[in-house]
């Protein structure tokens, strides 16, 4: 891993203080992706991190999983389950942990996905 962290000058955090430092999304016009994007404080361990979108109503829309990520500027896209049959205000949550000390940070966005065109 350290090719991925040659810069001496970078404090790298203990797990304990590791933290999501932004978390952003955006949906694709169509309304059937998000744009996830994720910062995190440079680690000496790598985290877990666990992605939960729900729908206006509550509902499980899209997860992910990270294990051990590489670095610490992340970016992926969620495919929402059932395009198309929810438009509104969707919840983004992304939360931060280790084995060993459980959830350490957490971070929630509210996402306006729009009406699919049809």
């Amino acid at each position: 891993m350290e090719f991925f962290l040659n810069d001496a000058s970078v404090e790298r955090h203990l797990p304990a203080e590791t933290r999501l430092l932004d978390l952003r999304a955006e949906p694709d016009p169509e309304g059937k992706r998000i744009r996830v994007a994720l910062d995190l404080t440079p680690f000496q361990q790598r985290p877990y991190l666990e992605l939960s979108l729900t729908d206006p109503d509550g509902n499980a829309a899209a997860s992910a999983s990270i294990i051990e990520p590489m670095g610490w500027k992340l970016e992926l896209t969620l495919h929402i389950r059932k395009y198309g049959s929810t438009a509104g205000n969707y919840t983004l949550t992304a939360s931060l942990s280790y084995p060993d000390l459980g959830e350490i940070d957490r971070r929630t966005i509210i996402i306006d996905v729009p009406i699919p065109a049809k």
